[in-house]
């Protein structure tokens, strides 16, 4: 803390120094502190401090401002501070005096970060110097010489801008919900849902369900923040238990075959199955990523492989048009929003290093992914698949029975099916029923059955 004194340009300056990993054998706690204080002569930008670990000074607001402050954690975003002093050590165990007697010099230099290197902020400012600590006692040096090397952090720019970041991912969530809703009126129908991946949809599940964890603990550790992160996890929290599990649960009952003698107990037992494997996979997630954490950006990267199991289900079924376009497309993009935030942005407030090859692994990743989804969309789900390494399928467009009648009645559309003249405009079915080729593909689109008797249709 630093009080103006009655020289010009001249500031009265007191802190505290902690130290760790001094009383190693002595205390359960390995912390010590010393009291410094000095003068700032700013026209010089230089700062000199002195201290001395045996002196009981007035000096005794440290412990309250650092405690109080309310700022005191933001901190935990970088991740730096985050691996190597985690909050519950630096915070929770109790500090105690030097025994040794030692003088502390500090000598510094206070210079202005540039404008360029500051995202704009001119308030910010570097801090070189070197701190000495010689014995009262004569019998050397307390600790070795040490250099200083600090920035200082504009609070004010830090939590704008954490406010902003949460404002991003309270809309991108709102927009996953939009998009959630329109999946789900695309495949309004069971035989539709049954077309969607249970994997791709819960392995999403799971990614909200991280995020919600992640933003609820930095509003508990950061209590200023708390509001911003408690809502942008509650819109997450909505968009995973409510939206996602509800069309995972839809697209389950779709895959389920109905018995009509089935009992209640059967079908309770598979759910909790099925609750259980999600929620045993996302215990488990956390535990891999704790004990793998050197390879995060990795595990990020397989992380948001989701639409993969989609893209072989689409293969092995010969699905017709499983997801609309416009889901595939805004959750490509609504997904890559918060890691290229984080892994690309300079300025980003966790003060995270860009990665700008990351970013691009990332972005190109998910780009081919969604790529082969419209691609399967629009021209087959298997059209990328050689032909003749391909399965014999049916053709709709197949030779009748020329003694069949010439006219017959498409059930779908209720018009006349002109039989005479063979075209492309007819399509006959495995079960020898005729139909408008536009009426059965938009039929087939809904529900792989004959319209007639019901039975199951191969892909067309």
């Amino acid at each position: 803390m630093s009080t103006p004194t009655k020289i010009t340009g001249v500031h009265y300056v007191q802190g505290v120094i902690i130290f760790h990993g001094v009383f190693d054998d002595e205390h359960d706690v390995a912390r010590a502190k010393i009291r410094v204080e000095g003068v700032y002569i700013w026209p010089f930008r230089q700062l000199r401090m002195v201290g001395n670990s045996g002196k009981e000074s007035e000096f005794g607001q440290e412990d309250d401002y650092i405690l109080s402050n309310p700022y005191h954690l933001l901190g935990v975003f970088s991740s730096q501070v985050f691996q190597e002093s985690p909050q519950e050590k630096i915070w929770k165990t109790p500090i105690y005096e030097m025994e040794k007697h030692c003088n502390i010099e500090i000598a510094a230099q206070i210079s202005r970060v540039s404008s360029m290197q500051n995202d704009g902020d001119h308030d910010r400012y570097h801090l070189d110097g070197l701190m000495e600590t010689p014995s009262v006692d004569d019998d050397g040096d307390c600790f070795s010489p040490m250099l200083l090397n600090a920035t200082s952090v504009n609070v004010e720019v830090y939590y704008n801008k954490a406010v902003n970041y949460t404002l991003m991912v309270t809309f991108i969530s709102f927009l996953q919900v939009l998009l959630l809703i329109r999946q789900m009126e695309h495949s309004n129908t069971h035989s539709g849902a049954a077309k969607v991946s249970i994997l791709m949809i819960g392995h999403q599940a799971i990614m909200d369900a991280y995020i919600c964890l992640l933003h609820l603990t930095a509003g508990i550790l950061v209590e200023s923040l708390f509001n911003a992160f408690a809502t942008a996890a509650f819109f997450k929290f909505v968009v995973f238990s409510i939206f996602e599990m509800r069309y995972l649960l839809a697209i389950w009952k779709a895959n389920r075959p109905m018995n009509n003698g089935e009992n209640w107990e059967a079908m309770r037992r598979e759910l909790s199955a099925l609750y259980s494997r999600f929620y045993g996979i996302l215990l488990g997630g956390i535990l891999v990523t704790y004990e793998f954490l050197k390879y995060f950006r990795f595990i990020l990267l397989l992380l948001h492989s989701f639409w993969i199991p989609q893209i072989i289900i689409n293969i092995v079924r010969d699905s017709r048009k499983p997801l609309h376009p416009h889901y595939i497309l805004g959750i490509t993009i609504t997904r890559l929003a918060v890691p290229l935030y984080a892994f690309g942005c300079p300025h980003n407030f966790m003060r995270i290093e860009p990665d700008k090859k990351w970013c691009v692994c990332l972005s190109i990743f998910m780009g081919f992914q969604a790529s082969i989804l419209l691609l399967q969309h629009y021209f087959g789900s298997r059209w990328f698949i050689p032909r003749q390494i391909l399965p014999e399928k049916y053709s709709y467009y197949r030779r009748f029975d020329p003694a069949a009648n010439n006219a017959t009645d498409c059930v779908i559309c209720m018009t006349t099916i002109e039989l005479s003249h063979r075209s492309n405009d007819c399509m006959v079915t495995p079960c020898d029923h005729f139909f408008h080729s536009s009426c059965l593909q938009r039929w087939m689109d809904i529900k792989m059955e004959c319209p007639t008797c019901r039975r199951p249709l191969p892909p067309s």
